[in-house]
């Protein structure tokens, strides 16, 4: 045991440490950098670059980081790149880790929901500010594991720089132990470092995972305090992913009556002669051999609101998405207070950043069926975020108005809850107070209560039957709640493969539709109830 111990205070082997520690930082932080590149170039658009990226994965993945090895530093010098053995096996290390370092970026990246992504690009943001400030934050939660799975294994890896005669750790544990003739406590004490080495990384790894977990309290050092991503959390009392607002019991909730004949008159005198808010032209939109938009025309004054009806695949969401320029579209065109979202004048099509600008500009928000909330920032930021990174409205002002509309639709106690520790109703409410932050002239919802629990969507349709009836925001809203498009919705317009078949005022089509595919819908939705309650 004494022979051991004084091999782990031998200044002989403690410097091959600190080698085995410099090759193992150029190989990480060499494979960081080059892994990013790679995992960049994969995520093009371009497949040149995509393609470039993979075939390098493929070679260095392939083949045994020895071979590597030998090559950076008996091959490299015959095409006239001469590396010391420290440089050639840092140089290898990078270059084999990058391929895996680059996957754990590419599946981090890829791991993200996409549906927030869309919520980024209908918010106006550019694909810059989407990576910094929805998908980077949580890729880096994701990768955490990962990444300090992929630095042991380099730690690991850099006793192969032995093979070319790198004075690293295990190496002279070897010269040492053909001197001493002692393997069994030299190799001994070099596993012991080993072990330590790899224990601190775990650390260091355990840290990092602790630090940006969104669910622990935040923390009262100075060090937690810099971190960015640190967010409040909801008392744990409220944390349940189904809780609503505590104590205070609900009153049961009864449909409001339909508006009277004289209302619906009223309002259909102040939209007449109301300039166009929405204009969508001949717009063609095909996936493969399936046509999803045939040739579909529509206007929608300033002031009203839409209902868009149909069966599932008759073109509502498509509609709504082509609307905002969240899908390209063959042929057509949709103009937003007279301007095309996406082109310029002369029809070419505007780059990814330059359409996020037209899209902040037009004032069209979106609310999505299943919410899209950014899942690492809390209710109020989720409203404040978009305003200060689209809109340039201070921090500030940006959460006053946050706060605002949380209040607006019920959610004020709720401001500095995470979306998983509120129901789905709640989140919807969210991402209805998210919409309406930048005051949008269009207000987009596809189909904004079918991912809820039936209890639930009383609560979202309330606020929505509050935007029309008292807001007057121009609205189009894809849904099956024909109720409440009865109650709300100047005009239903009903699409059937990708056309529209029939609009009219709401009343009139939801109670006598003349085409049979839409009375045969209504049928089937349960349409007769709805006529016997108005």
């Amino acid at each position: 045991m004494s022979g051991f111990l004084h091999y782990l205070e031998m200044p002989y082997l403690l410097q091959g440490i600190l080698i085995t520690l410099q090759l193992t930082a150029l190989g990480l932080l060499g494979g960081l950098v080059l892994g990013l590149a790679l995992a960049s170039m994969q995520l093009s658009r371009h497949r040149a670059l995509s393609a470039v990226a993979r075939g390098y994965t493929v070679i260095f993945r392939g083949t045994p980081l020895i071979l590597q090895l030998v090559f950076a530093y008996d091959a490299l010098p015959h095409i006239g790149l001469m590396l010391s053995p420290m440089m050639a096996a840092g140089l290898a290390l990078a270059a084999n880790e990058a391929t895996f370092i680059a996957e754990v970026f590419r599946s981090g990246v890829l791991g993200v929901d996409k549906g927030q992504v869309t919520a980024g690009q209908a918010l106006g943001m550019t694909p810059r500010v989407i990576m910094r400030r929805v998908v980077a934050p949580q890729a880096i939660r994701l990768m955490v594991p990962a990444l300090g799975n992929e630095a042991v294994t380099t730690l690991k890896n850099s006793s192969l720089a032995s093979f070319i005669a790198v004075q690293e750790l295990t190496l002279r544990s070897t010269q040492l132990a053909s001197s001493t003739f002692d393997f069994f406590s030299i190799f001994f004490a070099s596993g012991v470092m080993y072990l330590a080495l790899t224990g601190a990384i775990s650390a260091i790894q355990l840290a990092a995972e602790r630090a940006l977990d969104l669910d622990r309290p935040a923390s009262r050092s100075w060090a937690a305090r810099l971190l960015p991503v640190r967010r409040p959390v909801a008392p744990l009392a409220e944390k349940d992913a189904g809780a609503a607002a505590p104590a205070e019991a609900e009153e049961p909730w009864l449909p409001p009556a339909p508006p009277e004949p004289w209302e619906r008159e009223a309002r259909a005198a102040a939209l007449n002669g109301a300039p166009a808010a929405v204009e969508v032209r001949d717009l063609h939109k095909r996936y493969g051999e399936h046509v999803v938009l045939n040739g579909l025309d529509m206007t929608v004054t300033t002031g009203e609101v839409v209902a868009l009806l149909g069966p599932s695949g008759s073109g509502k969401s498509t509609l709504l998405r082509g609307i905002n320029h969240l899908e390209d579209v063959e042929s057509g065109a949709v103009l937003i207070g007279g301007r095309r979202i996406g082109y310029t004048d002369d029809g070419r099509p505007l780059s990814p950043t330059k359409v996020a600008g037209a899209r902040a500009q037009a004032g069209v928000g979106m609310v999505f069926q299943h919410f899209n909330l950014f899942s690492h920032l809390t209710a109020r930021e989720n409203v404040a975020g978009p305003l200060r990174w689209v809109h340039g409205m201070p921090a500030a002002r940006a959460e006053s108005r946050a706060d605002e509309l949380l209040e607006q639709v019920g959610l004020a106690h709720r401001a500095d809850a995470l979306p998983r520790h509120l129901s789905g109703g709640q989140q919807q409410r969210v991402a209805i107070a998210r919409a309406l932050a930048p005051n949008p002239r269009v207000l987009l919802l596809d189909e904004p209560t079918s991912a809820l629990d039936p209890e639930l969507i009383h609560e979202v349709l309330e606020v929505i039957r509050g935007l029309a009836r008292e807001d007057g925001l121009t609205m189009l809203i894809a849904t099956h709640q024909l109720r409440f498009a009865q109650e709300v919705a100047d005009r239903v317009v009903f699409m059937s493969d990708g056309s529209v078949t029939e609009e009219g005022p709401a009343e009139e089509i939801l109670t006598r539709p003349k085409h049979p595919a839409t009375a045969r819908f209504l049928r089937i939705m349960g349409a007769e109830s709805v006529g016997e309650v108005a």
